[in-house]
């Protein structure tokens, strides 16, 4: 068959209008999620896919109707990637998706300047308790609780490089599960994948601290870029 003459001007219509939709940019990521939680500061966290382990946390505010990104920096996920923080085994090494709130920071060194979250000092005696038969399971504890064994907990002031400085995660904290998991945090990088943590550089921790406001609700949303486990799900 011979093919069919297209008009100059239909090949130019057709052209322009794929220019204008490459051109057209994309909405901020948090105006494509289900929930941002409710306030106007919201920090994400993404990784490529469930099995990976590097990834980028952004934080935004809310201005003027829009979500606006007031920073980013790379950040690090569970040695075994994320899952589905409502199907979560503690021990699994995999850092929970999902939206939570952001309790109260904490940290070996004092609060960055400006700081306006409840910040707790680590002292020698802090613990954070993640045995399942304890009755402060997901919890610090200060000093440690007779039914909280050592060998299933956290010795925080141990940990002097991630927890400079950190943000409590309020995954399974309210109403603990047991075996679900514990001691999860945004914290500042250690020398590689976390334990479940979100991790960012100390730089970037200090700056998420400065900026966070309670009085704005800021929530932690952790997922994908696609599939079950994207962050637009949440």
């Amino acid at each position: 068959m011979r093919p069919r003459r297209v008009s100059v001007a239909v090949l130019v219509s057709l052209s322009l209008l794929s220019l204008g939709t490459a051109q057209r940019p994309a909405s901020p990521l948090p105006e494509r999620m289900a929930d941002t939680g409710g306030g106007t500061q919201l920090i994400t966290a993404v990784a490529a896919r469930t099995g990976s382990t590097t990834g980028t946390v952004t934080w935004w505010d809310r201005k003027g109707g829009r979500w606006v990104a007031a920073g980013s920096a790379k950040a690090r996920f569970g040695a075994n990637g994320l899952t589905e923080g409502t199907t979560r085994k503690q021990g699994t090494n995999t850092t929970p998706t999902g939206l939570y709130g952001l309790p109260y920071a904490f940290g070996i060194e004092a609060a960055p300047s400006g700081t306006r979250s409840p910040y707790r000092r680590v002292r020698q005696n802090s613990w954070w308790c993640q045995d399942n038969g304890s009755r402060v399971y997901n919890r610090w504890t200060e000093p440690r609780a007779a039914d909280c064994r050592a060998s299933q907990a956290e010795h925080l002031i141990t940990y002097r490089t991630q927890y400079a400085h950190a943000l409590v995660v309020d995954f399974n904290y309210r109403r603990p599960v047991r075996g679900r998991g514990a001691g999860i945090f945004l914290h500042v990088n250690g020398r590689g994948a976390t334990a479940g943590c979100v991790s960012v550089p100390k730089s970037a921790m200090r700056a998420i601290l400065r900026w966070a406001s309670p009085a704005r609700a800021p929530h932690l949303a952790i997922g994908t870029t696609g599939g079950r486990t994207a962050i637009t799900r949440y």
